[in-house]
């Protein structure tokens, strides 16, 4: 593995296309096209046969060569799409296409090369086989894994609805994205394995995720749908999940990333292997995309006859799901840069009784983590009540770096003591105000004269009103009759 690093040009390249892309989306489309446009796409072939022939190059070990072909096929890629975008008739489209298809083609090409994929130190390349866990798996091992035999990547289709969620994760929803990378990464070693077993991709449980909880273990929707993959009871009993000393399973990370991935391999079955299908049916119901579906389990998602039967939220879901687990595989393609996180998994023994909550506040930022460890602690200790003292010798799940953390900030010292002092400060309690009692309401009575109105005699009494003379004698249409005896308020 000592050539490796003689590839790391290529971690650029993405990154250099996706600008080089990028920059041609002012130019104006339609039009005839012309013979300066003819040479453009075909330059822009060139350059895609230049970037496979570069990949075939690294495979062979021809590193010299590699990173020559590939420093030609971006300079003419550049030099085109500069071009493209002040040539009138030109799409920027189909360099677009081309930049798609080159990450797929860079997926397929690069799996027995983990260093040519992100920023993995090339001596892990031995834990690509899993032999030391799955929470030290080389980021490029994970991008290739197979989904019933093809790449994730190309079960993809980049498309108006999928481009339309990349956007609004590297926008809107940017800090639930990144929020849910952080979860994941200390969640992992929990959920990842039942998905490793059942043979299906890391990045979609990854967009299954981020999409479905952020990476909160304790999420409850409106509809009642928890845990970490919002399991519906019924569903979540059907696939193993219920009941256990009182806690729900379906808040329990590993026991809800095996049904998940029991629950997808059953719908994939049924629906041909058709991914968009069965993330649509986890959303919006299997009966339903069943019935939508017919006998044709190949027909796409997007086909009218499907589409247009789901609901808005199941339009949205699927192709946002994928739209996050093509960030999973992507991430430097898109400009976008994911925290390293340090997920290795650990235990402390408490030397103190102490609550989550309390531990939260001792650790402060331990390990610059900005926004504090209460959701770490809480998706690692699901059973435990944060408010709930736990006591001195009870084992808590942490981060293997806050082991260190915990012995040095809240064993001894000021922070527990503070923690403590926190943690049981009491807030008045404000009874509700009783309930108003009707007080009964005081009456004379009113004989009608010759010329009354309701409303004159409202005048007279200055102290009620039309409406209420009228509900107290059960007055229809507000009539009244001379030498009818009315019930009036007294008034005060």
């Amino acid at each position: 593995m000592s050539s490796l690093p003689l590839f790391r040009p290529w971690r650029l390249a993405p990154i250099v296309l996706a600008g080089i892309l990028l920059s041609a989306c002012a130019s104006s489309g339609g039009g005839k096209v012309s013979t300066p446009v003819d040479a453009l796409y075909g330059q822009l072939d060139q350059a895609s046969k230049g970037y496979e022939t570069a990949l075939q190059q690294a495979r062979e070990g021809n590193a010299e060569a590699s990173a020559q072909s590939l420093r030609q096929s971006l300079d003419l890629l550049k030099q085109s799409s500069a071009t493209c975008a002040t040539t009138s008739g030109c799409d920027p489209q189909r360099f677009f296409s081309v930049f798609d298809r080159l990450l797929r083609l860079k997926d397929g090409d690069f799996d027995d090369i983990p260093d040519l994929s992100g920023d993995v130190d090339s001596s892990q390349a031995l834990l690509a086989t899993g032999h030391a866990g799955a929470a030290s798996l080389p980021q490029a091992q994970r991008s290739v894994t197979l989904l019933h035999g093809q790449k994730l990547s190309q079960l993809i289709a980049m498309n108006g609805p999928v481009k339309a969620a990349l956007e609004m994760w590297l926008t809107q929803r940017r800090p639930q994205l990144m929020d849910a990378w952080v979860n994941y990464q200390y969640l992992r070693h929990e959920m990842w394995p039942a998905y490793q077993k059942a043979d299906l991709p890391e990045a979609l449980l990854f967009g299954m995720m981020t999409q479905e909880s952020g990476g909160k273990v304790h999420a409850v929707s409106r509809s009642g749908a928890s845990g970490p993959l919002q399991f519906m009871y019924a569903t979540g009993m059907r696939f193993g999940l219920g009941v256990d000393n009182g806690f729900d399973t379906r808040f329990d990370p590993a026991a809800s990333a095996r049904a998940n991935a029991e629950y997808l391999n059953e719908q994939l079955r049924i629906f041909n292997n058709n991914l968009e299908l069965v993330i649509g049916a986890y959303n919006g119901g299997e009966g339903r995309m069943r019935r939508a579906v017919g006998d044709d389990p190949s027909v796409s998602f997007y086909d009218p006859r499907i589409y247009n039967q789901m609901s808005p939220e199941t339009r949205d879901y699927v192709p946002a799901v994928l739209a996050a687990a093509w960030l999973f595989l992507h991430p430097d393609s898109y400009n976008l840069r994911f925290p390293k996180v340090d997920g290795n998994p650990g235990s402390i023994t408490l030397k103190r009784a102490a609550s989550l909550d309390e531990l939260t506040v001792c650790l402060g930022s331990a390990d610059g983590m900005s926004g504090g460890w209460f959701r770490t602690l809480r998706n690692l200790n699901p059973r435990l009540d944060p408010d709930a003292t736990q006591p001195v010798g009870s084992t808590l799940q942490v981060p293997s770096q806050l082991e260190g953390a915990y012995a040095s900030r809240c064993v001894d010292g000021p922070w527990p003591i503070l923690a403590a002092d926190l943690h049981s400060a009491t807030v008045p309690v404000v009874p509700d105000p009783p309930p108003a009692k009707a007080s009964a309401q005081r009456t004379t009575t009113y004989r009608v004269r010759h010329g009354d109105t309701l409303i004159s005699i409202v005048r007279k009494l200055h102290c009620s009103s039309v409406q209420e003379i009228s509900e107290i004698n059960d007055l229809k249409h507000h009539r009244i009759r001379v030498g009818q005896q009315l019930k009036v308020p007294v008034c005060r």
